[in-house]
Parts: structure tokens; sequence; C-alpha cells
């Protein structure tokens, strides 16, 4: 799959999306994740204490190359993820109201929007990778639903 939405976002960038907002959403997402009672188990047994600003460098530095053009990300997050046995839609879902709710407080309009839709083809594409991969039948699988963030 290829994305053919361009990297930077003129309307995002006009509204303030830079470095330091991408690290205010990545800490305060992950911060809030690790809390959270659906996917935050799944955080903490998979990324230690002690890797734990590594792993929020990493992202940032995803999320920047993804948004901003950055080039600072050079990870391969597929395989981590496919090693992840418990993950599952439900996650996903959690995963994506969570992030809605954090873009949706930290940031302008369009650049929530931006975050919003990159998340949502992020995790149909994570997804479906891990169902491949855990050989299941993807014929009639369908997208992810919204869940509301309480």
């Amino acid at each position: 799959m290829t994305d053919q939405t361009p990297t930077r976002s003129p309307e995002a960038v006009a509204e303030g999306l830079d470095q330091a907002m991408i690290r205010r959403v990545v800490h305060r997402f992950y911060a809030d994740a690790r809390e959270d009672p659906v996917i935050g188990p799944v955080f903490r047994t998979h990324v230690p204490d002690d890797q734990w600003q590594a792993h929020l460098d990493k992202i940032t530095a995803f999320w920047s190359s993804s948004l901003l053009g950055t080039g600072s990300y050079d990870g391969r997050p597929m395989p981590k993820h496919l090693a992840i046995t418990e993950l599952n839609d439900d996650h996903f879902r959690r995963w994506l109201a969570l992030f809605r709710h954090t873009v949706t407080d930290l940031c302008p309009p369009n650049t929530a929007e931006l975050f919003i839709t990159r998340s949502e083809r992020i995790a149909e594409a994570f997804r479906i990778n891990i169902g491949m991969h855990r050989g299941e039948d993807l014929m009639f699988r369908p997208p992810l639903t919204r869940e509301a963030y309480p």
C-alpha cells in the first residue's frame, strides 16, 4: 500500500504544526495510553520503563517524518507489532479513540484532522498486516469502527 498523501500539510503548518507540537501530542498520548485499562497493559508489558523514553523519542521521530517530512525516523514498527500476540481490534479502536481525543484537545482543527487521518490509515494497515501474519481470512473484514472516548 502506497501513501499518496503529501507529507506536509500547509494548513497544519500554518496552524503551528511543528516538532514541539508533535512532541506534546506524543508525550500526552502515551502517558494516557499507559494508564488506559484497555491498551495500558499492552504498553506496560512490551515497553519496559527503562525503554520508555527511547520509545517516546522513536514515536516522535515517526510522526515528525510522517507529518513534517523530517526523515528522522528509521524504525521498522511492523515486526514489533506482529510479535504482540494479544493485539486485536479492541486495542486498535481504543488506541484510535484515545489518539483522537488527544489531538483534538491539543491541536488546531486542521492539524488534529491530519493526525486523525494518518492514525486511522496506520491502524488499518497494521491490523491487516497482523491478520495476514496470523493467517486470518481478511476477505470480508470490515474497517474499524470509531469508538467514543469516555
